[in-house]
């Protein structure tokens, strides 16, 4: 169980260590979002749209095989991986509007409300999708 959990800990911070640069190298766009060896490759719109498939299909398999093993956790090792995870997010999030300026600040905080309300909405038809289903049933 305890290899579990270490494990799913891992595998939510890859994203956040994918994003950690070099101290004193600017990350251009393409870096930020892993894309860089890729844009190496010089590759055809083609080629770029298959990968990108093929990534998004990767990102949705890992996600499906964290839910998995997080659904066989008992419910409080559940919740207080879940309350880590929130508290680590928020913690980079302060750290980060720290080193904004105030203007920068300002469309920190727009962007991450906007992201909150998208979650929100999803959360909202992913609910309604269940008892759909459920009715269905």
């Amino acid at each position: 169980m305890r290899k579990t959990l270490i494990s799913l800990l891992f595998v939510a911070a890859l994203p956040s260590l994918a994003l950690a640069a070099p101290e004193g190298h600017p990350q251009r766009p393409a870096e930020r979002h892993g894309q860089l060896p890729f844009h190496r490759l010089d590759l055809n719109k083609e080629q770029q749209k298959e990968i990108h498939k093929l990534i998004g299909t990767q990102m949705k398999n890992r996600h499906e095989i964290t839910q998995r093993y997080l659904d066989k956790l008992p419910e409080a090792e559940r919740k207080a991986f879940q309350n880590e995870l929130t508290a680590n997010q928020e913690n980079t999030d302060k750290a980060i509007r720290a080193l904004l300026s105030t203007e920068q600040q300002k469309q920190f905080d727009e962007r991450q409300l906007k992201a909150k309300e998208k979650r929100a909405e999803r959360e909202e038809f992913l609910k309604w999708k269940a008892e759909r289903e459920q009715q269905k049933n």
